[in-house]
């Protein structure tokens, strides 16, 4: 059964750009961060605090005091008398983040939440931990990013490996790859058009403290590169005997983003003229077999679009989140699908991804992209770790 009574204020939502590892971002506590953009977005778009009567923090990378995330971040932005939770599920965060958001809406629990996601790749914790046992009494050590980037506990395989070994199980070739990767920039290229409309619907630029007295705003992403054909035919596949290249695969960043979700007659009220209804109808999830992680976009489109009620071929705009330029292949392969058809404006296979964040900017483009032409049904589905993926469906106008 779809969701019936959860709504996304159409304008009601933001991205800051996405600053590349060690880039304009990475000094900066991706809580306090967040709650200081949150506080900047409400006051300009004229949105009391008092509005919400909840909030959800999503985040994948520990920070100093994470431990007290959520009310934290609530008592920063102004709204100290609610709390909610803190949901941290890989690159699937957002994904969740809604879906939580979006259940206690549809059950009557709440009336408006606040759900922000933030992450900075950059300047991860070196965490240790205690073990009597060991020898010596030595305890084990882990860089909570690159550790985990490289090592699914589960399988034993990193999460390059499981885009190798789609591209070997489906016959991809580096040529495809490349080709995918290059379509992706080019469609990136859009969102800079006239002077960035695109993006100035939704990404909000920073300051950021630059020394003791000087201040840099941060206005634009980051991590895009300059691609070419023959840039990209020039890499070398990162494992030996591989397709995958550095040119084929995102990369991390630090970054966050926040949507409200709330009822039709909030949503009415908080919506930017002129005001497209945007409808949240469903989310899906799914896992796959072991070291396969991006096949699990497509069995989580699928389980979305089910619960929604939407046919795959009624959908007017795809986003995903692609860590790998296989990942689009397989989708599309799947779904029935041309490359040019999903990621219109671009995707995290360009702009980055800091984790937490990177589904929620995936789904506002979403918004954008139907609101343009006037609204239509939308997909946003991603992978994540674990050989895991959620899917989220929403419709504009």
């Amino acid at each position: 059964m779809p969701l019936n009574h959860v709504f996304i204020p159409y304008g009601a939502y933001w991205s800051t750009p996405f600053c590349r590892w060690q880039g304009g971002l990475s000094a900066m506590h991706s809580v306090e961060l967040a709650a200081r953009v949150a506080s900047d977005f409400l006051r300009r778009k004229e949105i009391p605090p008092a509005t919400f009567d909840g909030l959800a923090l999503g985040y994948t990378i520990p920070q100093h005091h994470i431990f007290y995330g959520a009310p934290w971040l609530a008592g920063m932005i102004g709204a100290g008398a609610i709390t909610g939770p803190m949901i941290s599920q890989a690159c699937a965060t957002s994904a969740r983040l809604l879906a939580g958001a979006a259940l206690e809406v549809e059950a009557g629990q709440r009336e408006c939440v606040l759900a922000v996601a933030c992450d900075r790749a950059s300047n991860g914790p070196h965490l240790y931990y205690p073990d009597p046992r060991g020898p010596g009494g030595r305890g084990q050590a882990e860089d909570w990013v690159w550790d985990n980037f490289n090592l699914d506990p589960y399988t034993g395989g990193t999460m390059l490996a499981t885009a190798e070994a789609v591209a070997r199980e489906a016959g991809f070739t580096r040529k495809e790859q490349d080709d995918v990767c290059l379509l992706r920039h080019g469609q990136y290229q859009e969102t800079l058009a006239d002077d960035r409309a695109f993006q100035r619907r939704y990404l909000i630029p920073v300051a950021v403290p630059k020394g003791k007295k000087e201040t840099i705003t941060v206005e634009v992403d980051e991590g895009p590169r300059d691609t070419t054909e023959k840039g990209l035919a020039q890499l070398r596949p990162v494992l030996e005997g591989g397709t995958v290249t550095a040119g084929t695969q995102t990369f991390p960043a630090d970054g966050n983003a926040g949507v409200i979700v709330c009822t039709r007659d909030r949503a009415r009220a908080l919506a930017r003229d002129p005001a497209p209804p945007v409808r949240l109808l469903a989310y899906g999830e799914a896992r796959v077999a072991k070291g396969l992680m991006p096949k699990a976009t497509v069995p989580a489109a699928r389980d979305a679009l089910r619960r929604a009620g939407v046919n795959a071929n009624d959908l007017n705009a795809i986003k995903t989140h692609n860590p790998f330029a296989v990942n689009d292949l397989f989708f599309c392969r799947e779904m029935g699908r041309r490359p040019e058809e999903v990621n219109r404006f671009g995707s995290s296979l360009v702009y980055g991804h800091p984790q937490g964040p990177t589904g929620m900017r995936g789904v506002i483009e979403l918004i954008e992209e139907l609101a343009a032409p006037g609204g239509g049904n939308g997909l946003f589905t991603g992978c994540a770790a674990g050989d895991t993926a959620m899917a989220v469906v929403v419709r504009v106008g």
